[in-house]
């Protein structure tokens, strides 16, 4: 009886093998994450079907033919307060002075971006403090609604603080939302949301994980960071909310961010990419003219949004960061907390060295992820042997996500140099055509650069055994990060 029990499931799990290596092969994917799932589930006996169900990858793009579909509909019931807009301003016909500006606008609306938006004041932190004060202010100045979107929320006294300004101004009759993550908040409590709940803010959780419902994957997730209060100014970037984002807690000490505060036309656009989330995950609709006050000018620097994530057909963020070190001329300067690129980007960065560009990749060396470390440090002799300089920052968690462009423009956002925001998250990522901005993010890297330490050849020389052996073990998984 034993012996039948074990070759059924034998014969289970090997069906379970086919099928998934056969899912696989019709993802038609980059080869080596194809490969490495194929290693996986016929290398790790059961373990390895069940890490496929969890984090394999979807094949379709329905959910994206939806997205867009939301996009012209959103497009079309606000062309009449662009249209508005566009009399009242018309330093949009400045934007295409430049023709290499103007390629990079169009690409960026053809990956599905919004049109690049003139007449916005931004404001750029690198200080948690500076920052949450920010959005603690207009959330207390919220006279219509508060919209915030996070992919990290914790239920700590950072969290505690936010949750209790919205409790506040809900009751003050204030309409506000609030989307996270499921997996990024997997520890908020009920007890934890329950009041916001009874004091009517509405909270809703981005792709469940619901086994029973069919819903297995958790690969797949919300990382943007986004606020919108009144419709007239907005945040977003790379901060989350929680003690740790300041630096209190002990074990990553001090962190930086880079965040950026909106005021401006550019804010309609933040509201749309918060839209269509809550949309997709409640299927409220919320396109009503009171979440998109008629836009004015408010300062004199232009932006563009695009938004990125899984199931499209074109890789969207992979696009535009290969588009964009294809495009320099002098300098491409990088700050990522996780760098683990494929090899597209390593020839782009190295191409971009042959060309004559200068370019420099600063990396921290304080990180929650050790792998993606040794993953991304086995990279760094092709990469240097192409020119590339690399700084590693010791002093900081630095989990800023900022790509510097000749000094003519500048990418901000959520998204990471690594194939988990190239293939896996919902990002988004602001392009700032503001020479002004571009200028003081240019500084601040500069400035990050002396104080941090540069890898020379003659340190991965001395790399021991066991350590290079980490760092090819990382490499290997490196598609499946």
């Amino acid at each position: 009886m034993g012996t039948w029990w074990f070759w059924l499931l034998v014969a289970v799990h090997e069906t379970a093998v086919v099928a998934a290596v056969v899912t696989v092969l019709r993802w038609r994917k980059e080869p080596r994450s194809m490969l490495a799932w194929i290693l996986a589930v016929r290398l790790l006996p059961v373990a390895g079907i069940l890490f496929f169900m969890l984090f394999g990858e979807p094949r379709g793009g329905w959910h994206h033919l939806r997205r867009r579909r939301r996009r012209k509909r959103l497009e079309a019931a606000l062309a009449h307060k662009w249209g508005a807009f566009q009399q009242q301003h018309r330093a949009s016909q400045l934007l295409c002075a430049d023709p290499v500006l103007k390629e990079f606008m169009h690409l960026t609306k053809r990956l599905g971006g919004h049109i690049a938006a003139p007449g916005n004041a931004v404001r750029i932190f690198h200080d948690a403090e500076e920052t949450y004060a920010a959005i603690e202010e207009a959330i207390d100045e919220a006279r219509s609604h508060v919209h915030m979107e996070y992919y990290i929320f914790q239920p700590d006294e950072t969290g505690q603080d936010i949750r209790d300004r919205l409790i506040r101004k809900a009751r003050e009759g204030v309409r506000c939302r609030l989307l996270l993550d499921y997996i990024g908040c997997w520890n908020l409590s009920r007890r934890f949301v329950r009041p916001m709940l009874d004091a009517g803010v509405d909270v809703a959780f981005a792709m469940p994980v619901i086994p029973w419902h069919g819903r297995w994957r958790v690969n797949y997730r919300n990382h943007r960071k986004v606020v919108v209060v009144d419709g007239r100014i907005g945040f977003t970037g790379s901060q989350n909310i929680g003690d740790e984002y300041r630096g209190r807690l002990a074990r990553f000490g001090r962190w930086r961010d880079t965040h950026l505060m909106i005021e401006g036309p550019g804010v309609h656009h933040l509201q749309e990419v918060f839209i269509e989330d809550w949309h997709y995950t409640t299927r409220e609709d919320l396109v009503k003219d009171e979440y998109f006050p008629l836009p004015g000018p408010a300062g004199e620097h232009a932006v563009q949004l695009l938004p990125s994530g899984p199931g499209q057909h074109v890789r969207v963020l992979h696009h535009l960061l290969f588009a964009a070190v294809s495009a320099a001329r002098s300098s491409v300067s990088v700050i990522t907390p996780y760098f683990v690129p494929d090899a597209p980007m390593v020839l782009a960065l190295q191409s971009a060295c042959y060309r004559g560009v200068r370019v420099r990749l600063l990396i921290p060396t304080t990180t929650d992820h050790r792998i993606v470390l040794f993953a991304g440090r086995s990279y760094y002799p092709e990469l240097m042997e192409a020119g590339v300089e690399i700084f590693e920052h010791d002093a900081t968690m630095l989990h800023s996500k900022v790509m510097i462009i000749d000094q003519a423009f500048a990418l901000v956002g959520s998204a990471n140099m690594d194939e988990r925001s190239f293939r896996l998250n919902f990002e988004l990522t602001v392009m700032l055509y503001s020479p002004t901005l571009t200028e003081a993010l240019y500084k601040d890297f500069e400035v990050l650069t002396t104080r941090s330490r540069r890898i020379r050849p003659d340190h991965l020389g001395k790399q021991s055994f066991a350590r290079e052996v980490k760092m090819g073990l990382a490499r290997l998984a490196s598609p499946l990060l």
